[in-house]
């Protein structure tokens, strides 16, 4: 009976040893990051790497997301204890507001594996230091990828120097063949430039004070402007914008620089000439970086993460199967991209002085003359539902003649979908999008 009884406790305490462990989370990452936006093996390539470091396993529970505002909320009701998120650049300059973010610790690296201070590039540095005016948001967070907005064109039907100003999105000699992404943030700051720019040059105001203005004047403006467009619009897109260019079915686009590459390479896998353009009133940057929540309980293996996605190799592994740039400044990264048959452009503002004349694609890196006039948007706060109400009513207006459309409806839906899944299949080596934000 005795043995019974010890075999019995012997069993129970062997049965909770395990459990503990199969819990225990400092040898369990949790990464929350956005869909398609990490290159196959990565994972697994930096779990052999933290082991070899620290000589400690860990194992990896990776999620994704599609609209930052489901991530967010997760975190903000405390339901999720995930190690590191990948939000856009609003949404972490919402979290540090709310104290929803840790410092990261950068003393748990080592001098010699880290790959952050290095290779940041001196531009995203400045730009998140904009984040916040009062909180360095480079102290707790990492950029990941970044990209421009501007007019993703057919260069059959819309010219250069038409494509090169916002005004193209109302301009009737394209009536019914113009896309505008369903992502109230990037077109109000864009359209709000556009609209400003006599102010601009007078000195009245700046790009960056723009992106600072929710004022009821500048969203009836906008609203004023985007109704006038309305008409004219064959659709307000979130996924399908890149397709329809592609088969011919829109002209022009209101677009990221990163769906604007993957559109144009299966476009001309087709026969169809896609270009880019960032207007030359100005635009918007945009940015997702890596942070870790409060809530985060392997805080270690956290940093040691986002130290690995900063190492150059890694970098260019993530551009080249995401379709988005890396916000690492390394040199290597720099020479992955160069592509002779390219003017030479001014990248010193990212890759330092001796980058002021290469040969890379300007739909990736912008000429240092196109980034002079482009600023950083900002969380609306309280005011974003205002934001939210102007876009709806943008959206569901028709226009005075009636004839406004929108992909959203179920059938076309369906249809461009199943069209969507056809040009997937057909391409192997298309560049995956992600949806960034509301």
């Amino acid at each position: 009976m005795k043995r019974l009884f010890l075999r019995a406790c012997l069993l129970a305490a062997a049965a909770f040893l395990f459990a503990a462990c199969a819990t225990d989370r400092s040898r369990v990452l949790k990464i929350y990051n956005w869909s398609d936006y990490i290159a196959e093996g990565v994972l697994d390539d930096f779990a052999e790497w933290y082991e070899a470091q620290t000589g400690e396993k860990v194992k990896i529970v990776y999620q994704t997301f599609d609209v930052n505002e489901a991530m967010l909320s997760k975190i903000e009701m405390g339901q999720e204890d995930f190690d590191v998120v990948c939000p856009s650049d609003y949404i972490i300059e919402r979290m540090l507001n709310n104290d929803l973010l840790l410092p990261l610790d950068f003393s748990l690296i080592p001098e010699e594996i880290d790959y952050i201070h290095p290779n940041v590039s001196p531009y995203i540095r400045q730009m998140f230091s904009e984040i916040n005016p009062d909180i360095d948001a480079n102290d707790y967070s990492v950029a990941y990828m970044w990209g421009t907005t501007g007019i993703l064109y057919n260069t059959e039907y819309v010219t250069r120097e038409e494509a090169s100003t916002w005004d193209v999105i109302r301009n009737p000699k394209f009536h019914g063949k113009i896309l505008i992404k369903d992502a109230p943030r990037d077109v109000y700051g864009p359209v709000l430039i556009y609209l400003r720019q006599d102010e601009l040059a007078s000195g009245e105001t700046t790009l960056k004070d723009l992106m600072l203005d929710s004022s009821d004047k500048s969203i009836r403006d906008v609203k004023r402007y985007l109704l006038e467009c309305a008409p004219g619009v064959y659709g307000w897109e979130a996924d399908f914008g890149k397709d329809q260019m592609s088969k011919d079915r829109a002209w022009l686009s209101l677009n990221w620089s990163g769906d604007a590459l993957w559109a144009m390479e299966v476009a001309a896998d087709v026969g169809i000439s896609l270009d880019y353009a960032v207007p030359e009133e100005g635009s918007t940057v945009w940015f997702d970086g890596w942070v870790i929540p409060k809530y985060a309980k392997n805080i270690k293996a956290a940093n040691y993460f986002i130290d690995f996605m900063c190492r150059p190799d890694i970098a260019i592994r993530n551009m080249e199967e995401t379709g988005y740039v890396a916000s690492s400044g390394a040199w290597e990264v720099l020479e992955s991209q160069i592509d002779e048959s390219e003017e030479p452009i001014d990248l010193s503002y990212f890759f330092g002085p001796e980058a002021s004349a290469v040969r890379v694609s300007e739909v990736l890196y912008p000429d240092l003359s196109t980034i002079e006039r482009c600023a950083l948007e900002h969380d609306w706060g309280d005011r974003t539902e205002v934001l939210l109400s102007m876009w709806q009513d943008v959206k569901s207006s028709r226009g005075e003649d009636g004839e406004g459309s929108s992909i959203s409806w179920p059938v076309i839906g369906i249809f461009v979908a199943i069209l969507a899944a056809a040009v997937y299949k057909s391409v192997e080596n298309s560049r995956k999008k992600k949806r960034r934000r509301v």
